[in-house]
């Protein structure tokens, strides 16, 4: 007898000075809807979640975040959660997903923000004192269709690749900066004890680690993993791209998403559409969708150059940050123009184990991202990453609740949104 199949409800959204919201239930299960959410109420929130989120930038702009910030205490985060809630989730929509919570049934959210609420953790919105949108539904947010629909996208599917090679690149050295500076060391010197080393050293005994090494500290902190090794490792098959360092966002306000960058090992004298910094051109997402198009005599495709495997973990810094552009050309939608039908990515900066050790008090033996790193690579190994991530941000939510602590703060947890074409 099969599992009945999960009920699937689309939502859209658009700004126009208030923010629309349409929703529609796949197989017409339940009544279609549409609001008009009030754009002074939905701007009040997104304020509020704006003051709460970390800005490294700022002076004391982290540790405000961690120590003082509403996601520093479960009292104030809650009452950001249920901001979250008033401004964004219509009554219809709640009274459907309410409806299917007393049947015991958590139905699949699929999101198409507008640019306005790209960064709303929808996750921990909070519809009642007990609940949270994580709690009664499993979320994921919509590809762009002109990305996924494009006519020389080649997709590749999970099933067909999933026992491929997995490429990891892990913390790269940056050119021309050392491992305490601005593009300095993400994890910190790695303990062969520690989660993601142990992770690490799994594919390597299963053989489909890339690099191939045979310590797996080996794998950290390379000074050889560049856009030239990236291409050759992925045009030699893969079934998964995991990175995890830095990524500078392109700012909104800009207009140009695919300015957002990659920062691999990658020297000054490297091919690409990156401006230079010290000895160091990063690797942009105008370099992922047109590879060097104007910058040689023979120009290669990006998809060609770096063909994205089917699912991506970009654990950085804002590295989702190209859902808040109008027209989204960032590294989410480079990774899925080059292939990808599922990005993981995140919504905006994400604060280090050493910063919850030092900043926030911590116990030294708290590896929050570490752990997210693992539970995040976990779930894309599994047929169905999306209940997966959602059910690891279940537990995460559950000892939030319990234990109160910093490292277990929605500020890194739900920092993560999963992009599905």
């Amino acid at each position: 007898m099969t599992a009945p199949e999960q009920p699937t409800v689309i939502v859209r959204m658009a700004d126009a000075g208030d923010l629309y919201m349409s929703w529609r239930w796949l197989g017409n299960s339940y009544d279609r809807g549409a609001s008009m959410l009030p754009g002074t109420a939905v701007g009040e929130a997104v304020a509020q979640l704006a003051a709460a989120l970390p800005h490294p930038a700022e002076p004391g702009g982290l540790e405000r975040a961690m120590t003082t910030g509403a996601f520093a205490s479960y009292d104030s985060e809650y009452l950001v959660a249920q901001a979250l809630s008033r401004a964004l989730l219509p009554y219809g929509l709640a009274a459907q997903l309410y409806e299917l919570y007393v049947r015991g049934i958590r139905p699949h959210i699929r999101l198409q923000p507008s640019p306005r609420v790209a960064q709303i953790p929808w996750e921990i919105i909070a519809p009642d004192p007990e609940l949270r949108l994580v709690d009664i539904a499993d979320i994921s947010l919509l590809a762009p269709a002109s990305i996924v629909h494009g006519p020389d996208r080649t997709a590749r599917t999970w099933s067909e690749t999933r026992t491929l090679p997995v490429v990891a690149v892990l913390d790269p050295r940056v050119p021309g900066f050392r491992a305490d500076s601005a593009l300095g060391s993400v994890l910190g010197r790695m303990d062969p004890e520690s989660p993601l080393a142990q992770r690490v050293a799994e594919y390597r005994d299963q053989g489909r680690l890339v690099p191939a090494v045979d310590d797996p500290i080996e794998v950290f902190r390379r000074t050889d993993i560049d856009r030239s090794w990236l291409s050759e490792a992925l045009r030699s098959g893969a079934s998964r791209l995991t990175y995890v360092g830095h990524v500078t966002a392109a700012a909104p306000e800009s207009g140009q998403s695919e300015a957002s960058e990659l920062h691999l090992a990658c020297a000054a004298e490297a091919i690409g559409f990156a401006t230079p910094i010290r000895a160091h051109r990063p690797l942009s997402a105008k370099d992922l969708l047109l590879g060097t198009h104007t910058l040689t005599t023979e120009p290669i495709a990006g998809p060609q150059l770096w063909p994205i495997p089917s699912r991506v973990a970009l654990i950085a810094c804002e590295s989702g940050g190209d859902m808040r552009f109008s027209e989204a050309l960032g590294l989410v939608a480079a990774m899925i123009n080059g292939g990808a039908e599922l990005v993981t990515a995140s919504r905006w900066p994400l604060p280090t184990d050493l910063a919850f050790q030092r900043l926030a008090g911590a116990p030294p033996e708290a590896h929050p991202l570490q752990d997210a790193i693992c539970a995040i690579d976990a779930a894309h190994e599994h047929p169905d990453p999306i209940t997966t991530l959602a059910t690891w941000q279940r537990t995460r939510l559950t000892t939030w609740r319990t234990e109160r602590t910093i490292e277990h703060s929605p500020l890194l947890w739900s920092a993560f949104a999963t992009v599905r074409t």
